[in-house]
């Protein structure tokens, strides 16, 4: 008897389903079943189906003699169904790799619960991807199962049927199966949902939710949409029947509501001469449905002004747009004006010499370069009042209690950055900030760059995609001064970004803990033993794949070569970390312990400082790391796609700051042999370190603190600014 069941119905989905059925049988847990049913297509459906089990015993094909929609072609595949497990999956839908093998753990794990949720992604037919937005729901389930009843939230999540697996012997025992209809998966799935005794999730993408061009079947307008008042008829009968799930009335009763309103709502759904009747029988079933307690008036009340509402919200917003159109302005120039305003009020009022602004990674806290020069700025020079710029409330909620701050795009933000005489940043400041005579501007940058960026770019067009390099040179004409951590960065930076600033040769402020020897507590607070070797594994983006997420290999694989008294740690690009990425198996493997996610964390000097070894790939992140003096391993296993897509200023399989693996293969050879760390990766990295590393000498932020900010000498640096006189011209002028 096989795990799984997988129950594939098929109509007119020619174009989709080699590459579904491709995506199961590919699958590396190979114990399942493929029932494929073809609900009577007029197109090739049938004959491919033939051809796949016609090579491969898996596959089982089922011929209807006439269509009966897609709930009912489910209900076919059942009776034939062998597994523990019952797997729907849409024909034009697709599992991840590595799907089944993730589920058939986290079902042994639970110990056989009766619905197994797991997580999706939406992809787009231009070839995005976007996570399940209520994601977090399956994380904060946790490991043990439960009922709907002890986790409300797991009812959040799309009431699909595609996104779960079911127990066979739970779904017999309850004589499950779907209603016909457009809205069949509701009548199965909070039945099921609320009848589960034991529900467990997984927090891994394990299917692939195909967004047509021209939409699904729920997106066409069509008087089918009244189809959803018999579906939840449907579920309150099943209710009906069960006393013991009477509390969940008033839930379904809301959800109703709700789902009927938000069909009302879409202009696309109803044909405008049927959404009065569908809003009549909609309030009908809200008054026959309602629970014993309910207010009838009131709550229909409230239905009719919930749309009465949404109808006036329209017309002003119409209104509102042709009162523009006519005055030949939008509502946001309007604000822009406004905004444009006060900050030239402010303007007009002179610079605060004392004031410095300082901002990183766009908002998104106290971090990096500007964090380090920030805190030593508090330290040597306390009459500057340092400001930071955060993005929301969120970020803002993040910084220490003592740290001045406002959120971009106040009214506060405009005061702020209208007044300031210094301005500190790791990326480039809003196109709308307009530099004022006597301000200075210090960009920090995010590392030494490896990879093409600015004005190199332009020869780059699938890297530069979406980013606009005469912008953002406008921008970095704003610059005063440019910091660098090597005469590499130094010519890098006047190279990609041609504008009149000043190369600044100070270190990077945020690698002086590096090279000082700072402790950070990252081992504590993951409860990594003392006597194991953290490998530190930090892969950058891809630019010749959409998303810029490619596996270049599996975490679980290397954790398990890596053996006993190791812990993997694996930190994600930024740009990766709210994307499906980490939803691919990262999520998960950290929640077993597998390994440690640290793509979250805010302060990658913690990271670093907890690392015994750097594994990656082209992220300048070998540059910061190569301060401790500490053995790196370069993964570059697609290095002739990588520098042909993005380009790069150093062959680095040529000038390595350690070894080179051109395979996964040699990649675990280097740990088995403990080659990772001999006499010749020392070699690669002390030569690496005195290009790269030229300037660092941990006192990069003092530097900048005392040199730019206050204009100071300072004793002992070989350091100067334009017009004055030193040991040595350390300041090249772009």
């Amino acid at each position: 008897m096989p795990r799984f069941s997988v129950i594939v119905p098929c109509f007119k989905v020619q174009g989709f389903l080699r590459e579904c059925l491709d995506s199961v049988l590919a699958q590396s847990f190979d114990d399942f079943e493929l029932i494929a049913v073809d609900d009577c297509s007029p197109d090739g459906c049938g004959a491919i189906l033939d051809e796949y089990a016609a090579r491969d015993r898996r596959v089982r094909v089922l011929h209807l003699p006439e269509n009966v929609g897609l709930g009912r072609a489910r209900n076919a595949g059942m009776p034939r169904a062998t597994g523990d497990y019952l797997f729907f999956l849409d024909s034009d839908d697709t599992l991840t790799p590595g799907a089944l093998r993730a589920v058939a753990d986290r079902l042994a794990e639970a110990r056989d619960p009766d619905v197994l949720v797991f997580d999706y992604a939406r992809t787009y037919w231009w070839g995005g991807t976007r996570r399940n937005a209520l994601a977090d729901v399956l994380a904060e389930a946790g490991d043990d199962t439960f009922t709907a009843a002890q986790y409300p939230r797991i009812l959040d999540l799309l009431m699909v049927v595609w996104n779960k697996v079911y127990r066979r012997e739970f779904v017999d025992e309850n004589g499950f199966e779907f209603p016909p209809g457009y809205y069949e998966d509701t009548p199965w799935t909070f039945p099921v949902m609320l009848s589960a005794g034991r529900i467990a999730t997984l927090d891994r993408i394990c299917l692939n939710y195909r967004q047509r061009r021209q939409g699904n079947i729920l997106s066409t307008t069509s008087r089918k949409h009244f189809d959803i008042h018999d579906q939840y008829e449907r579920v309150f009968a099943f209710v009906d029947r069960r006393p013991e799930l009477s509390g969940w009335l008033p839930y379904l009763h809301r959800k109703m509501g709700e789902h009927c309103l938000a069909i009302l709502a879409k202009p696309d759904r109803l044909p405008p001469a049927d959404k009065a009747e569908f809003f009549r029988r909609t309030a009908r079933m809200f008054r026959e449905h309602r629970p014993a307690a309910a207010l009838v008036d009131g709550e229909v009340a409230v239905l009719g002004g919930t749309w009465a509402a949404y109808q006036v919200k329209r017309q002003a917003a119409r209104a509102g747009r042709e009162a523009a159109r006519r005055a030949g302005l939008g509502g946001r120039a309007v604000a822009a004006r406004l905004r444009g305003g006060w900050a030239a009020l402010h303007r007009c009022r002179p610079l605060d010499e004392n004031l410095v602004v300082y901002s990183a990674s766009s908002h998104r806290g106290m971090l990096g370069d500007p964090a380090a020069v920030y805190r030593a700025a508090r330290e040597i020079a306390p009459r500057l009042r340092g400001v930071w710029v955060v993005r929301d409330a969120e970020a803002a909620g993040q910084l220490p209690p003592d740290v001045e701050h406002v959120i971009m795009g106040s009214r506060r933000y405009l005061e702020v950055t209208a007044r300031a005489k210094f301005f500190v940043n790791d990326v480039n400041w809003p196109g709308s900030l307009a530099k004022r005579p006597g301000s200075v501007h210090i960009h920090t940058h995010q590392g030494t760059p490896l990879k093409y960026l600015g004005a190199d770019l332009l020869d780059k067009p699938g890297a530069r995609l979406g980013f606009d390099v005469p912008q953002m040179l406008r921008r970095a004409d704003r610059w005063d001064y440019s910091l660098v951590a090597s005469r590499h960065a130094e010519l890098v930076w006047e190279r990609a970004c041609p504008c009149h600033f000043t190369s600044v040769r100070s270190g990077s402020p945020r690698n002086d803990v590096l090279v000082n020897g700072g402790a950070g507590d990252f081992r504590r607070r993951h409860g990594i033993p003392r006597d194991h070797t953290v490998v530190l594994y930090a892969p950058t983006r891809r630019d010749y794949r959409r998303g810029g997420y490619v596996e270049r290999l599996d975490p679980a694989r290397f954790a398990a070569d890596l053996g006993e008294g190791h812990t993997l740690v694996v930190r994600l690009h930024p740009s990766l970390a709210t994307g499906p990425a980490r939803g691919m198996g990262l999520s998960e493997l950290a929640r077993r312990g597998i390994v440690v996610d640290a793509t979250d964390e805010l302060h990658l000097e913690d990271v670093l400082l907890a690392a015994d070894v750097l594994v990656t790939d082209y992220s300048s992140v070998m540059f910061d790391y190569a301060n401790l003096d500490r053995p790196i391993v370069v993964h570059a296993d697609d290095w002739p796609a990588y520098t042909a897509s993005r380009g790069t200023y150093v062959d680095i399989t040529a000038e390595p700051p350690g070894h080179v693996a051109g395979s996964y293969r040699e990649l675990a050879w280097l740990f088995a042999s403990g080659s990772w760390r001999d006499e010749e990766s020392a070699r690669l990295r002390a030569k690496f370190r005195a290009r790269f590393c030229e300037f660092e000498d941990g006192r990069a932020a003092e530097r900048v603190v005392r040199t730019l900010l206050l204009g100071e000498d300072m004793p002992g640096a070989d350091i100067r600014l334009p017009g004055q006189s030193a040991g040595r011209d350390v300041l090249t002028s772009a």
